[in-house]
């Protein structure tokens, strides 16, 4: 059972995910563990500002945390949020190869064998 706070994150994690340019700064916190905007910036196509105002959407969505060190801010990711949507995900799916599997059966089940073993 999800609770609503999982199904909020679910779909916090999932909106803020929508946008391919915060995939990318996702998977390139990952790669490198911890980052400013300013070494973000420099690996995509968009401008440290643009950086900025992503990453404010992945922090509120609870995938990145930034503290500061100096004059910068750095990020990292914080996957539990990940692990929580990855489980939702992995029911959806379970409860939709079960669906799946059922009207499989039905669609191969031969209706005249059925309809002899229910005759007396």
């Amino acid at each position: 059972m999800t609770t609503e706070s999982d199904q909020d994150a679910v779909t916090e994690v999932l909106s803020a995910l929508a946008d391919p340019t915060r995939r990318r700064i996702l998977d390139a916190l990952a790669a490198h563990g911890e980052a400013t905007a300013t070494v973000l910036a420099t690996e995509l196509p968009v401008s440290r500002q643009a950086i900025v105002k992503h990453l404010a959407v992945l922090t509120r969505a609870g995938l990145v945390a930034g503290h500061r060190e100096g004059r910068e801010a750095r990020y990292t990711v914080l996957p539990a949020r990940l692990g929580v949507t990855a489980r939702w995900m992995d029911r959806v799916a379970s409860d939709w190869d079960t669906r799946l599997s059922a009207i499989k059966r039905l669609a191969e089940s031969d209706p005249e064998a059925e309809a002899d073993t229910a005759t007396p």
